[in-house]
C-alpha cells in the first residue's frame, strides 16, 4: 500500500487550479480516516485469529499494525497540515506586525517569545504531573486486602517458631494478578513493621533466579551501594556479614524457580540474622512455597464482589459527579463482575471506564465481543486479565498503543523512569510536536494514559518532578 506525503499531496494538487490546497486537504480528510479505522478493524480480527490459530497470521497481524502505524503518522501530518494553512495568514499578520513593534529590539523579541514558549511548555508539564500525583495518591488508597494485611503482619510480628539458626518463612500463594505483590507491600510498609525490623529488604526475584543479583541487591538495600563483586562465593558471605545479629525481614516477590539448590546456598547465608526475622515469599506456584521450607502459607483468595465493585467504581468513577455515579452505576457493577474477583483486573477496567462519559460508550464496552473470546492460552485468572488488558489496549490511540508496547523492550520487574522513557519514546519517532503541545508534554500525556490504565504500577515520585514505574509481569507478557 502507497503512503503519500502530505508535502506531496500538496505540491501536486497545487498545479491544479480547479482545487484549492484547503479542499483537498478537507475532502481526503474523512477517507483517510475511514482506511485506518478499517486496518485497526482489520488488526484486531488478526489479533483474535493469531490467539486462536496459533503462529499462521502472525506474521500479517504484524504487516496490518505496521501499515495502520503509517496511516496514523499521515493523519497527525494531515491534520498539522489543515491547521497551518488555515492560520497561515493570520501569522503572517500578526508577524508582520510583530516585526514592526519590534525592530528595534532585534533578538530580545525573538528570546522574548520564547521564553513564553518555555512557560506555556511548563506550565503544561505541571499540569500532567499533578494529575500523575492525583494517580499515585487514589490508587495506594484501595486495595480491598484490609484483612488478609492484618493476618500477614501477626504472623510477621508473631514469636518465631523456629531455632535460633532458622528463619521463619511466610508464602503468600495464588495465581497472578490476584493481589500478593500488593498485599506483601501493604505489611512491608505497616507503622509496626517498620518498627519491629532493623532493615527491611524488597527483592523482585521473577525468573530467571539468579542468586548473584538477588544478592547484589540484598548488599545494596543494607549498605546503601551496589557491592564491586561477581561471584556467588564472594557475595554470600558479605551478606552473611551485614545482617548478623539484626532483625531482618526479606521479600522476595515473585518467586518461581521449584529448583531447591538455587535456593539453599542464598537460605543459608541469611541464618545468622536475629531471631525474630522473616522471610515473606510471593509466589503462583504452591510447589515454590513447599521448596522454600515455608513454615506459614497463605493461599490469596480472589476478592469479594463487593471488594472488586469498590475498586472498579474508585477508578472508574474518580472525580465523577454524584449524578453520573446513579446513571452508570448498573452498568459499572455488570463490568465489575467480570472482573471475577482480580483486583489487577478491576483496576485495568476501572482505568478504561473513567475516560468514558456516555451511557452508550459503557454499553459498547460491556457488550464486546472481546469477552466472548474462548480461545486465549491462559489460566482462568490470567485470561480475564488478558481480557481486560485488551479491550483497554484497543481503546487507545495507535500512538499511544506503540508507545506501551515499546516498554516490552526492557526486563520484567525494570525500574523505569518517565523522564528517560518519554525521550526513548522522541528518539524512535513516536511523539509529534504540534503548535500547542511540545513534544515532551505529548509524551507526559500518553504515559499519564497509560498510567490511569493501570499498564504501570508502582509509580512514584522520583526527584522533584520525575516519576519511577513498573510494568506488572503479566501486563509486561500482554505488551
Amino acid at each position: 500500500m502507497l503512503l503519500v506525503s502530505p508535502e506531496k499531496a500538496l505540491s501536486s494538487v497545487q498545479k491544479n487550479e480547479e482545487f484549492s490546497i484547503m479542499d483537498f486537504l478537507v475532502r481526503m480528510w474523512p477517507i483517510a480516516v475511514r482506511i485506518t479505522n478499517s486496518i485497526a478493524d482489520f488488526s484486531l480480527m488478526l489479533d483474535r485469529k493469531k490467539t486462536s490459530e496459533g503462529k499462521g497470521c502472525k506474521s500479517v497481524a504484524r504487516q496490518a499494525k505496521s501499515v495502520c502505524y503509517d496511516m496514523d503518522d499521515v493523519l497527525d501530518e494531515w491534520s498539522y497540515a489543515i491547521l497551518t494553512w488555515k492560520t497561515r495568514d493570520a501569522e503572517e499578520n500578526i508577524h508582520n506586525q510583530q516585526k514592526i513593534r519590534c525592530s528595534f529590539l532585534g533578538s530580545p523579541c525573538f528570546c522574548l517569545s520564547q521564553v513564553v514558549r518555555r512557560r506555556d511548555i511548563a506550565l503544561k508539564i505541571k499540569e500532567v504531573s499533578e494529575k500523575l500525583d492525583e494517580i499515585v495518591n487514589e490508587r495506594a488508597s484501595v486495595s480491598g486486602r484490609d484483612g488478609d494485611k492484618e493476618r500477614v503482619v501477626s504472623m510477621l510480628l508473631a514469636e518465631s517458631s523456629q531455632e535460633a539458626q532458622d528463619v521463619d518463612v511466610i508464602s503468600l500463594v495464588w495465581l497472578g494478578g490476584i493481589g500478593k505483590t500488593t498485599l506483601a507491600q501493604l505489611a512491608f510498609n505497616n507503622a509496626e513493621v517498620n518498627d519491629h525490623f532493623e532493615k527491611k529488604i524488597w527483592v523482585c526475584v521473577s525468573e530467571p533466579f539468579d542468586e548473584v543479583r538477588i544478592a547484589k541487591a540484598i548488599l545494596e538495600q543494607l549498605e546503601g551501594s551496589t557491592p564491586n563483586l561477581a561471584e556467588l562465593q564472594s557475595l554470600l558471605p558479605r551478606v552473611s556479614q551485614s545482617i548478623n545479629g539484626i532483625r531482618v525481614l526479606l521479600v522476595l516477590d515473585d518467586v518461581r524457580t521449584e529448583n531447591h539448590r538455587h535456593w539453599e546456598q542464598l537460605k543459608q547465608s541469611l541464618t545468622s540474622c536475629a531471631r525474630g526475622s522473616r522471610i515473606l515469599v510471593t509466589t503462583r506456584k504452591g510447589a515454590v512455597a513447599t521448596m522454600m521450607g515455608t513454615d506459614h502459607r497463605m493461599d490469596i483468595e480472589t476478592l469479594s464482589d463487593d471488594a472488586c465493585r469498590s475498586i472498579f467504581n474508585h477508578v472508574a468513577f474518580y472525580k465523577r459527579s454524584k449524578e453520573e455515579r446513579e446513571r452508570l452505576a448498573d452498568i459499572g457493577n455488570k463490568i465489575a463482575n467480570k472482573c471475577k474477583g482480580l483486583p489487577l483486573a478491576a483496576k485495568v477496567l476501572g482505568g478504561l471506564m473513567q475516560s468514558k462519559r456516555t451511557r452508550e460508550e459503557w454499553e459498547d464496552v460491556l457488550s464486546s465481543e472481546l469477552w466472548g473470546l474462548d480461545e486465549v492460552d491462559k489460566d482462568q485468572a490470567e485470561k480475564e486479565i488478558f481480557l481486560a488488558l485488551l479491550l483497554s489496549y484497543y481503546d487507545l490511540p495507535s500512538v499511544v498503543r506503540r508507545c506501551f508496547m515499546y516498554c516490552a523492550m526492557f526486563p520484567k520487574d525494570y525500574e523505569m523512569k518517565r523522564d528517560e522513557l518519554v525521550k526513548i519514546w522522541m528518539a524512535q519517532g513516536y511523539l509529534k510536536e504540534t503548535p500547542s503541545r511540545d513534544m515532551e508534554v505529548v509524551g507526559e500525556q500518553y504515559f499519564q494514559v497509560l498510567a490511569t490504565r493501570s499498564f504501570f504500577q508502582d509509580i512514584e515520585k522520583y526527584g522533584v518532578e520525575d516519576y519511577q514505574f513498573k510494568m506488572h509481569d503479566i501486563v509486561h507478557d500482554f505488551a
